[in-house]
Parts: C-alpha cells; sequence; structure tokens
C-alpha cells in the first residue's frame, strides 16, 4: 500500500464565522482523506496535520497584537494556510486586516491572488442572463502592491481641527506588473476561452495605471494564443453585469480587483460562495485558502453562515497541493449538493452550516466516481 502524504495545514478561523467555515471546510477535508484512494491511476491516500493558531481579535483583546511576533516565523514551514476571517467590533478594521491578513500576505509575498466566480446549480443569481447563458470567469487580483502597500500617511493636525492631511499612495512597479499580468496569461492557456481582460483607470491615473498598459502590452505580445483586451474599470463593472458572457481571466490591481470580484461574487448569488486563494507562485513562502465573505458579526455563532466559500477555498487548497482530482471531486461535490437544494439563508435556503457540511460529506462518500491522477 503506497504511504499516506501528509499535509501540514496551519488553521487560523480568526474571527466571527471564520470559526465556523473553517471548522466545515476542515470536516469536509477530512472526510476526503479518509476517502482517498489506493487504486492505481489515483493521488494516492493523504491526510492532513492541522496546528491551530488562536490568532485574531480576541487574541488582540488578550496581548495587543493580532499575532504572536514571531508568527510568521511559526507559518514559514507549513504546506498552506486556511484561513478564516479578520475583524471584530474591538478592533479598528485597519488594525485587524494589517495586523494578521495582510501581514501574512505582504511578509510571504503572495503576490497572486486569485479568485473565481462560479455559477452553482440551484442558486438563483439576479442576472438572468445565467439563467441560459454558461458564465465562469476568474478574476486574478495584483495583492502585493497597488492601492494596498501601505505607503503614505497623516499629517498636520497640529494645525488645528480641520486642518489634518491624509497621503495614501498607490504602488505600481514594472515588476510588480509584469508578473501577475503573466501569471493571468498562463492562466488563460488551461482554460477552454483563452482571453485575458486587463483592468484600470488610465484616463485618470495617468502614472500607475498607464505603467499597468504598458507592461500588459508589451507581455500580450508574447501570448499570441490569447486574445486580450484592456477595459477602464468603471466600464468592466458595468460588463460584469451586462456582458459577463465575454469574460474568461480579468486582471486588475489590489483595489480593483477586490471590487470586482466581489461583484462576481454577488452575481453568482452570494458572497458566501466566494473562493479566494493568495498564492506565492515560486513557493518561497506557503500560500493561504479564504473564503472572502468577511467577519459578519451579524451572524457569527448562528450556525448559519454559508461554508461553500470556504469550501471551495480548501478546493483551491488540494489544487495548490498537487491534488487535481481531490479538489475537482470536492467542487463536484459542491455542487450535487447545492442542485439538490442544500443551501444556507443567504442564498435562498433554511439549511445551517454544519447541514452543509454534512451533505458535501456524505455527497462525497455516495460519488462513484474514482479520483485519477494529475
Amino acid at each position: 500500500m503506497p504511504e499516506r502524504r501528509i499535509y501540514r495545514i496551519a488553521s487560523i478561523p480568526a474571527d466571527g464565522v471564520g470559526k465556523e467555515v473553517i471548522a466545515a471546510g476542515r470536516q469536509v477535508l477530512d472526510a476526503l482523506a479518509e476517502l482517498s484512494p489506493v487504486a492505481d491511476g489515483g493521488n494516492g491516500p493523504f491526510g492532513f496535520d492541522w496546528t491551530d493558531f488562536p490568532w485574531g481579535s480576541e487574541y488582540y483583546a488578550e496581548h495587543g497584537v493580532m499575532m504572536d511576533p514571531d508568527g510568521l516565523e511559526q507559518l514559514r514551514s507549513y504546506d498552506a494556510i486556511y484561513f478564516g476571517a479578520v475583524g471584530w467590533k474591538n478592533v479598528p478594521d485597519h488594525v485587524s486586516l494589517w495586523g494578521l491578513r495582510l501581514n501574512i500576505t505582504q511578509h510571504f509575498d503572495q503576490w497572486a491572488n486569485v479568485r473565481p466566480v462560479r455559477f452553482l446549480p440551484g442558486i438563483e443569481s439576479p442576472l438572468r442572463k445565467a439563467d441560459r447563458t454558461a458564465l465562469d470567469w476568474v478574476v486574478v487580483r495584483e495583492n502585493s502592491e497597488g492601492e494596498y502597500a501601505g505607503l503614505g500617511g497623516r499629517n498636520l493636525s497640529g494645525r488645528g481641527p480641520g486642518n489634518e492631511v491624509a497621503v495614501q499612495t498607490a504602488l505600481f512597479t514594472e515588476k510588480g506588473c509584469e508578473r501577475i499580468i503573466r501569471f493571468a496569461f498562463d492562466l488563460a492557456r488551461t482554460r477552454a476561452v483563452r482571453k485575458v481582460s486587463s483592468v484600470t483607470k488610465s484616463n485618470a491615473q495617468q502614472y500607475g495605471s498607464v505603467l499597468w498598459d504598458d507592461v500588459f502590452k508589451r507581455v500580450s505580445a508574447d501570448y499570441p494564443d490569447v486574445e486580450t483586451e484592456s477595459v477602464l474599470v468603471d466600464a468592466m463593472s458595468a460588463k460584469f453585469v451586462l456582458h459577463p458572457e465575454d469574460l474568461s481571466v480579468v486582471v486588475a490591481s489590489n483595489l480593483f480587483a477586490d471590487i470586482l470580484s466581489d461583484l462576481g461574487s454577488a452575481l453568482a448569488g452570494s458572497l458566501g460562495l466566494a473562493a479566494s486563494a493568495n498564492l506565492n507562485p515560486e513557493r518561497r513562502f506557503p500560500s493561504m485558502f479564504e473564503p472572502v465573505h468577511g467577519s459578519a458579526p451579524d451572524i457569527a455563532g448562528a450556525g448559519i453562515s454559508n461554508p461553500v466559500g470556504a469550501i471551495a477555498s480548501a478546493a483551491l487548497m488540494l489544487d495548490y497541493l498537487g491534488l487535481p482530482a481531490a479538489a475537482h471531486r470536492l467542487e463536484s461535490a459542491v455542487e450535487s449538493v447545492t442542485a439538490a437544494g442544500c443551501r444556507t439563508r443567504d442564498v435562498g435556503g433554511t439549511a445551517g452550516t454544519r447541514e452543509v457540511a454534512d451533505a458535501v460529506v456524505e455527497a462525497l462518500k455516495l460519488s462513484s466516481v474514482p479520483l485519477q491522477g494529475p
């Protein structure tokens, strides 16, 4: 019998519903691992060695920091990070975000953020076009610089009330633009529709956005087999609604892709469905996988949060770990569950978080499709 491969995963549920959806995702992943085959042609048996980290806003209340001072060093040796959500009323949002999530993504150079937009069976989309058109695209977000580089400051408060000045600087480097744009083109080559849509605001942001446009044009010459377009962010927002069938891979800066990916998930039915991967493609550091819905304090603890985003993020993690067949099987299980009507309240159902997770586990057990090799 082949030796079971064990993947060391750092689990950081953090705040609010993050605790609930990460628990659901871990339940599903552990069930899938138990079902991992040993037959020839399969991925072989695998499992997960979980380590829990208590960091987040509760940790901040006790220690005055969102994570251990040596937290990054603790995380460095793991195969991947499974993250919940950050944010709570006892910590200012910019403190909680920069103290934990952005602290990890920035220092581990997780420069490629991938956010698929998937329309699941059984879930109603506000787009009428989704009823008759196959829609499937992915947003690739530059995840290390741009508008979230953290450059700037607040000054001149000493001049008295009303006179303070805040400067927020967006950072665009040629290297940063090129690596995320090439990543998008390489991803497009793996999809049925080979197309990359670049999004900027170069008519108003004449430095950073124009540099991005110039790099996009230069890089596109190396991919003659991939269709391209350059679209202003306001026009792309309209295109997400009016002509989403034209989309395959959408690449944009940190801020624009953040907003557009949330719009895409809302069009698919709910932010609770949205998955993401924060990747260090060179694998010098572990990558991090998380749903994008936030900590949702209004429903935290009620057991009604949607775990699909966390489970879909787990599928992205499986693919990253070299288990694409297992990832596909998990995605298929989610589709069968939503098609059967097991849905949480945000997508018109009555099921709770645990109920959906249990249904996905049962779908995995009932699946008669064997896991195939990569």
